[in-house]
Order: C-alpha cells, then sequence, then structure tokens
C-alpha cells in the first residue's frame, strides 16, 4: 500500500491499524534544536481522541503519545522523530458481523477490490483513528510555526443547516479559550447550544450528520507556497481531502467567488509606510498565483456523516449477493467537533513544509 507519507520537507509517515496494537509516525526534517513540548503534543491528541462527550464515540483511548526518538534534552536533534500511541479500547467483536458484507459509504468494498484482502475490524487502515498519528506531527509542526510567529485557528461552523457567523477578532488566544468551551467546539456559544442539541437528537436516532470547519492562519508570511502544481492552496486542498469524511474544500471566497463579478472580486491593494502591501478585502483567502501574499489564510472544509448508522441497510457481501447490516458498536454521531485540531495539524503540516521550501527559494 502506497501512499502513507505526506510532505517534501518536512515529511511525515503514519503507520498501523484502529484494532492493531499502536498507531504510530515518523516524522523526517524537522530542523534541530527545536524545543519539543510534550505536554503541547498530548494537548492537541486530548482534543481529537474519543469518550470526549456525549456526541462523540464512547471508545475510550486515552492516546498517550510516546516519542521513541529525534529528541535529546527536550530538543529536536535533526534526525527522525519517532511518535508511538497505544491502542488500549479495541472491541474487534463490534465489527464480526462485517467480516464478508460491505458496509454502505465505507471503504470496505474498495479496498477488498484493490488489495484481494481488508481488515473488518473497524476499516483498519481505513480508520480516523489513523489521523491521531497527524495530530501528534502537526503538533511539532505548530510548534515550528510558532517559532515563525505563525498561527493557525479553526473551529465548528456549521453542523447540517445550523450556521455559525463568521468570526470577528484577532486574537488566537481568545477564540481558542471561547471554542473549548463547548464540546462541540464551535468559537460562537449560541450557535454551539444549537449544535450540540442537534446532534445529540441525530444520535437518538441512531443517525449521523455532517459538518464544516473553518480555518484562519495568521501572520503567514509572503511566499509560501510554488507557482505551478505545488500551489499553496492545492496543497491544503490535497490535505484536507486526505482526512477521513472530508467531501470538500474551499479558500477565500470558494464557491461563492464564482458568482461574482472580476470588479467586486479583485483584492485591490493598499499602499502602507511599512512596506508590507496589504488588500481591501481578502476573497482571495491570502494565496494568489498559488503564493501566500500576507494577508489571513481563510479556507473551508466540509464533512460528510458519519457512514456508520444505526439502522438496517440494504448491501451486499463479497460475493456480491444481496444482504443486510446494521451498523454496531461505538461511533460518532457528527465527525467535526474532533476534526478541528485533524484540520490544524494537516494545515500545519503544509505550511511548515513550505515555509523549509521557502528558504531555498532565492539567493
Amino acid at each position: 500500500m502506497a501512499g502513507n507519507t505526506f510532505g517534501q520537507l518536512f515529511r511525515i509517515s503514519t503507520f498501523g491499524e484502529s484494532h492493531g496494537v499502536a498507531i504510530g509516525v515518523i516524522l523526517d526534517g524537522c530542523p534541530a534544536q527545536l524545543p519539543i513540548d510534550l505536554n503541547f503534543i498530548q494537548a492537541e491528541l486530548d482534543k481529537r481522541k474519543p469518550g470526549q462527550s456525549k456526541i462523540t464515540t464512547q471508545r475510550k483511548e486515552s492516546d498517550m503519545v510516546q516519542i521513541l526518538s529525534g529528541t535529546f534534552e527536550g530538543k529536536s536533534t535533526g534526525t527522525p522523530i519517532a511518535m508511538l500511541i497505544p491502542n488500549e479500547d479495541q472491541r474487534s467483536k463490534d465489527y464480526s458481523h462485517n467480516t464478508d458484507v460491505y458496509r454502505p459509504s465505507h471503504a470496505d468494498y474498495t479496498y477488498d477490490a484493490k488489495y484481494g484482502i481488508r481488515d473488518y475490524r473497524g476499516g483498519g487502515r481505513s480508520s480516523a483513528r489513523e489521523t491521531a498519528a497527524r495530530v501528534a506531527a502537526g503538533a511539532i509542526a505548530k510548534l515550528l510555526l510558532k517559532h515563525h510567529g505563525i498561527e493557525i485557528f479553526a473551529h465548528v461552523s456549521s453542523v447540517g443547516k445550523i450556521q455559525a457567523p463568521n468570526l470577528v477578532g484577532d486574537n488566537i488566544e481568545e477564540l481558542l479559550a471561547t471554542r473549548e468551551q463547548n464540546i462541540v467546539r464551535c468559537a460562537d456559544p449560541a450557535t454551539a447550544n444549537q449544535m450540540i442539541e442537534f446532534i445529540d437528537g441525530i444520535r437518538k436516532d441512531g443517525d449521523t450528520v455532517g459538518g464544516k470547519i473553518n480555518c484562519i492562519v495568521k501572520n503567514c508570511p509572503v511566499g509560501l507556497g510554488e507557482p505551478v502544481f505545488d500551489k499553496l492552496h492545492a496543497d491544503l486542498g490535497k490535505a484536507m481531502l486526505s482526512i477521513n469524511a472530508v467531501h470538500g474544500f474551499e479558500y477565500g471566497s470558494g464557491f461563492a467567488g464564482s458568482e461574482m463579478t472580476g470588479s467586486v472580486h479583485n483584492d485591490v491593494f493598499l499602499a502602507n509606510e511599512e512596506g508590507n502591501p496589504k488588500t481591501l478585502t481578502n476573497f482571495s483567502g491570502g494565496i494568489q498565483g498559488g503564493i501566500s501574499n500576507g494577508m489571513e489564510i481563510n479556507f473551508t472544509v466540509a464533512f460528510k456523516p458519519v457512514a456508520t448508522i444505526m439502522h438496517n441497510q440494504q448491501t451486499i457481501n463479497a460475493a456480491g449477493e444481496a444482504a443486510e447490516i446494521k451498523g454496531k458498536g461505538r461511533h460518532d454521531p457528527c465527525v467535526v467537533p474532533r476534526a478541528v485540531v485533524i484540520v490544524e495539524a494537516m494545515a500545519a503540516l503544509v505550511l511548515a513544509d513550505h515555509l523549509l521550501r521557502n528558504k531555498t527559494s532565492r539567493l
């Protein structure tokens, strides 16, 4: 199986399965002497781990990360950083009904068709549990970006048709504090209460619902991204679409930009004495020609409803015969509350990679 490595200079390879002994990641390319804050890495993992609240899966995993290599006396050494996260609460028997039957909208059929073998216990490698390894590596990417003054903030901007107002304010710490005061991780408290009530109702009905996560990047310098195939927004899009259950990505004005005229959509430059040009608007989402322009980067990621529902559904078995299946086990009724930190982690990995690549772009 290819496709387990992401990035060029700041590069990760993840490994492990949902019901295996452990999952983990090897991070290569981290510059030496970066302070590695283990408490921060663990705090990031705690935002993603299961069993957090009534609107998340009740699987219990402490997700305690172990750093096996690449650090000494609290700093990176420049060698590969290996991190391991043991699995503790696997219940493979919850999937015993699924050994020969394909779950609708899961990876069961496509994996079986491609490889001729699949791990039916929670989906194996296709499980969203793999993303914990990304969060661990993304935490180190965040530490690198913070060293350069770059900040990333994401929150749940919609659940179903419930839409939060646009973010207001420049203080990332205040936005983080507000977001973490509610279990749905929406930065608007009033909307958060509506979302929680709605998700809980969906859960009680044995169903699931999708949502969106909005992410902003502040203090990103001009010049990150390459102008042809490695455009910054293209790499961000690939990163987001690699997350389980993601079905859409848009940045800046997104699809709404297709309904606008150029005279409205163009981001007019404003002169300033500091020599750091700004734009009057930011329909470009902080990226022009595939390269960051110094404005706030803004993008939104859309997640589909979780595929496992507690209803009977028609399907087929491995022989192609008609069958029926009903979801069992512990599953999220809505994935977006736990996915917020995953979106931030993947954004951080992209930006860290381009930050290092940008150092070689000119004399």
